[in-house]
């Protein structure tokens, strides 16, 4: 008996659709959005805007910026919540089982690596309002070992974990950001904090805007990860647009008056100048913890994809390890360029696979998996051609900046994949209609 519990602890259906009856409605799935979403690394690219825009354009690029964000969100989102199937096995339809293996890989390795650079803020950060507001010297090594034994236990369990902490850390980082705005704004009016001069390197609304995409690009890409535990395609839509452009959009605002008001960026020192020594730690914890098991949960769906025998949970446990010493080893200041690298692969896959499902939509079934072939050549030539537009269109040192299409290199790829693959669906469509019209005419003649 305590071995069923045990399984059902775990039991996270990454190798098989997610059954209707442990399905979620818009709400839930909107509170883990929103606790993916949150991180330090969120609150400082929205001090930046208010940094280096007047309000009124940071106000712009973020409902734009976020905007875009939850539609590709959405898209991906959609063939998650049909399929109830991980990212990883939704890209088996559209790339082959070969090519979704790739895909696994570099998924995997990309949001584990993430999780590594994540938890080595977290270890200074923390180190560092521990210093300042409590006077307790802990070193950031130590820190990065507990964050990591946190991260791992919630991403170990799976969704069921991350929704009940989301369900707690979201409202609480929600009660925090606003007290911190309204304690900032009193004695203060609008007027006056808007008209506050810019800080640091001025930016463009275009940059902004690519800056905000390019911030979550990837989240949105692997959205079934976390959709294909949504009731429908409408919760999956709406729980999209609740995280993406309404929790981010307000995460990056509030930061962005936070900045003007106080003329710093960082969130969690003007939390401590503001006297809330445990609210800047309470802050610091959660919004990382949130979404960094995020990127190792979703980084064990791609490893468990390849090792298929391994259960789910041993391999979130053996990537948390890895990632956690690798931080503590400090490997992550040489490993950044590389992540880099491989997030440049990661858009065209949502833009192929959302391509592919509209124009396969019968295709999409669980027990069509096994049946696919080793390898879509077309969508994995549409792959190479998108993630190659995706280092031309970024700037250097990263990519070759050789022009610029919407200014947000991965969503460039995600269009240019998605564009690509729609023709090719429709011109495979029209060479099938033609070869199943072929002996029809021969009959008739």
């Amino acid at each position: 008996m305590g071995n069923r519990n045990e399984t059902n602890l775990v039991q996270d259906f990454e190798l098989e659709p997610v059954p209707q009856d442990k399905r979620k409605g818009w709400g839930k799935l909107s509170i883990v959005w929103i606790g993916g979403i949150v991180a330090l690394s969120a609150t400082a690219l929205g001090g930046a805007l208010g940094g280096g825009l007047s309000m009124t354009d940071a106000v712009i690029a973020s409902f734009i910026g976020c905007f875009i964000l939850a539609i590709v969100s959405a898209l991906c989102c959609v063939v998650g919540a049909k399929t109830g199937l991980s990212t990883s096995l939704v890209s088996m339809f559209a790339l082959g089982r070969y090519g979704s293996y790739a895909v696994s890989v570099i998924v995997a390795i990309a949001l584990f690596g993430w999780f590594g650079v994540q938890l080595d803020l977290f270890g200074t950060s923390l180190h560092n309002v521990l210093a300042d507001v409590f006077n307790l010297s802990i070193h950031p090594k130590i820190l990065v070992v507990i964050g990591g034994i946190l991260m791992t236990t919630t991403a170990f369990i799976g969704y069921k974990a991350i929704e009940k902490l989301s369900l707690i850390a979201v409202p609480l980082l929600g009660i925090l950001l606003v007290g911190s705005l309204v304690k900032v704004m009193s004695g203060k009016s609008l007027s006056e904090v808007t008209a506050a001069p810019l800080m640091g390197e001025p930016l463009t609304i275009g940059l902004s805007i690519s800056l905000v995409i390019g911030s979550l690009a990837i989240g949105a890409i692997i959205g079934p990860d976390i959709s294909r535990y949504a009731k429908s395609s409408k919760d999956a839509i709406i729980a999209s647009f609740v995280g993406f452009f309404v929790g981010f959009s307000i995460v990056l605002i509030i930061a962005a008056i936070l900045a003007k008001a106080t003329a710093q960026v960082d969130i969690v020192s003007i939390m401590i100048g503001l006297g809330w020594g445990t609210g800047a730690m309470l802050v610091l914890i959660l919004a990382q913890w949130t979404t960094n098991d995020n990127n190792l949960y979703s980084s064990a769906l791609g490893f468990s994809v390849i090792f298929k025998k391994t259960p789910k949970y041993i391999l979130t446990i053996a990537a948390g390890f890895i990632g956690t010493m690798m931080a503590v080893g400090g490997i992550y200041d040489n490993f950044i360029p590389f992540l880099v690298f491989l997030s440049a692969l990661i858009p065209p896959i949502g833009g192929i696979y959302v391509g592919d499902f509209l124009m396969n939509r019968k295709k999409y079934h669980f027990e069509n998996l096994s049946a696919m072939k080793n390898l879509h050549l077309v969508s994995i030539s549409i792959w190479v051609v998108a993630t190659l537009i995706a280092f031309m269109t970024t700037p250097s040192p990263n990519g070759f900046g050789l022009f610029t299409l919407t200014g947000a290199s991965g969503f460039d790829a995600f269009i240019v994949a998605f564009v690509l693959q729609l023709i090719a669906g429709k011109v495979m469509q029209s060479a099938n209609e033609q070869l199943i019209a072929a002996p029809q005419r021969r009959k008739i003649s």
